[in-house]
C-alpha cells in the first residue's frame, strides 16, 4: 500500500506471527513495502545469505574495482537508466551502451533512427552525456534493422548511419559485438544489465548472446562478472548460456541498479538499523 497507516497495520498483523524476521528477498530491498520494511522495525531483524551475497558482490563493484572496469547496458529506454549512467560514467573505464536505448544516443549523434524506439525527450539529455563521457561510452557500428515487430520480420543488417525510413532496430550488428568483445576481453570487472537486443525473437538474439559470451570469455580470463538480474538473468537462461561461466548472476535488477546508483534501499537500510 502506499498509504503508511495500512502498511503498518498489515505489518503488525505480519510481526504477530513471528519472533523474529530475517529477509531473503534481495529483489525486494528496494521497495518500502510492509513486509520489506514495516515488520522488520517491529521484530530482531537480520539479513538472509543471499541478501547478504548480493551485497557483498555489489560492494565490490562500488569499493576499488579491479581495473578495467566495464559496464554494459541494455534495454529499452535510457530514461530508465539515466540515474546509473549518472553515477556509473565517471567511475568506469569502459561504458557499453545497446538495445532499444542505443537509438536516442544514435540520435543524439544526429543520426537518423528510422522508425526504431525513440525518447525524443532525452536526445538533449543524451547529447551532454556523449559531450561529457564520450571517452567511456561505447555505441552499436552496425544494427539490425527489422521492418515491423515481429519473430518472422524481415531483417538487415545496416551500419548505423544507413537505418532505412520506416525500419527499426531490434539487435546489435555483428561489427558491434566484435568491438564490444574487444573492449569486454581487457576487463577485469564487468557489470551487465540489459539485452543488445530482442532476445526474445531468435532473429534478434544474436547480439545478447555475442556480448554474453564475450562477459564469459573475460570471466574465464580472471575478471569478476555480475549479471544484475531481470532481463539480462532471464537472456542468459533462454539462449542456453551457463549461468557458472559468470562470477554472480544477481537477483535483483531494480535493486542492484539502485545500489549502484548510490540509493539508500529501504529493506537494506532497515536491516542496519
Amino acid at each position: 500500500s502506499k498509504h503508511e497507516a495500512e502498511r503498518q497495520e498489515f505489518a503488525r498483523q505480519l510481526a504477530a506471527l513471528a519472533q523474529s524476521y530475517v529477509d531473503d528477498a534481495f529483489g525486494a530491498v528496494h521497495r518500502r513495502h510492509a513486509s520489506v520494511y514495516d515488520v522488520a522495525k517491529l521484530l530482531p531483524h537480520y539479513a538472509g545469505k543471499l541478501v547478504a551475497t548480493e551485497v557483498e558482490v555489489l560492494r565490490k563493484l562500488t569499493t576499488e574495482p579491479q581495473r578495467p572496469y566495464a559496464v554494459v547496458l541494455g534495454g529499452s529506454k535510457v530514461s530508465d537508466k539515466l540515474a546509473v549512467i549518472e553515477a556509473l560514467a565517471p567511475q568506469v573505464d569502459t561504458l557499453v551502451i545497446g538495445g532499444g536505448m542505443c537509438f536516442t544516443f544514435l540520435a543524439a549523434q544526429g543520426l537518423s533512427v528510422g522508425s526504431s524506439l525513440l525518447e525524443e525527450g532525452m536526445v538533449d539529455t543524451c547529447k551532454g552525456l556523449l559531450e561529457r563521457f564520450g571517452d567511456v561510452i561505447h555505441l552499436p557500428l552496425d544494427v539490425v534493422v527489422a521492418d515491423k515487430f515481429a519473430a518472422d520480420a524481415e531483417a538487415q543488417t545496416v551500419p548505423v548511419a544507413q537505418i532505412p525510413d520506416g525500419w527499426m532496430g531490434l539487435d546489435i550488428g555483428p561489427e558491434s559485438v566484435d568491438r564490444f568483445s574487444a573492449v569486454l576481453a581487457a576487463a577485469q570487472t564487468v557489470f551487465w544489465n540489459g539485452p543488445m537486443g530482442v532476445f526474445e525473437f531468435d532473429k534478434f538474439a544474436a547480439g545478447t548472446k555475442g556480448v554474453a559470451e564475450a562477459i564469459v570469455t573475460a570471466t574465464g580470463k580472471g575478471a569478476f562478472s555480475v549479471v544484475g538480474g531481470g532481463d539480462s538473468a532471464a537472456a542468459v537462461r533462454k539462449l542456453g548460456i551457463g549461468e557458472d561461466g559468470f562470477s554472480h548472476i544477481s537477483t535483483g535488477g531494480g535493486a542492484s541498479l539502485e545500489y549502484l546508483e548510490g540509493k539508500e534501499l529501504p529493506g537494506l537500510a532497515v536491516l542496519e538499523a
